[in-house]
């Protein structure tokens, strides 16, 4: 088993926990630059949610 496999069950098994994370991480972005770029963060977490769900 390789290392995208073990990042690939990682996520699997904890898909829930990794998309809290990203929120979060949106959420620390946004306060940093006074919600100066939201749009763009939204987009991202949007797509990393997206490769969550697909992983």
């Amino acid at each position: 088993m390789g290392a995208f496999d073990e990042i690939k069950n990682a996520v699997n098994d904890h898909g829930d926990q990794v998309k809290d994370a990203i929120d979060k991480v949106g959420d620390v972005i946004d306060d940093k630059t006074d919600g100066k770029f939201a749009d763009k963060v939204d987009q991202a977490q949007d797509f990393l949610k997206d490769q969550v769900d697909k992983a």
